[in-house]
């Protein structure tokens, strides 16, 4: 669980292009290459939220995390 959030994880919606701006800016390299889109590593993620606000197309979001 990503307790940085309070139990939320980013993720990625279907309008992710590929551009790699939030794999860029990511401090903790929890952004990862996945065929023609990228991943979020919740195991990685500490939840600061830089990719969603450098995201051109409100592709990153988040969710609360379901036990």
């Amino acid at each position: 669980m990503n307790t940085a959030t309070g139990g939320s994880a980013p993720v990625l919606i279907g309008a992710c292009q590929g551009c790699g701006a939030c794999l860029l800016t990511c401090p903790e390299h929890a952004i990862r290459p996945d065929g023609g889109t990228l991943r979020v590593l919740a195991s990685r993620c500490t939840g600061c939220g830089e990719c969603v606000e450098v995201c051109p197309v409100d592709a990153i979001s988040y969710r609360k995390e379901h036990r």
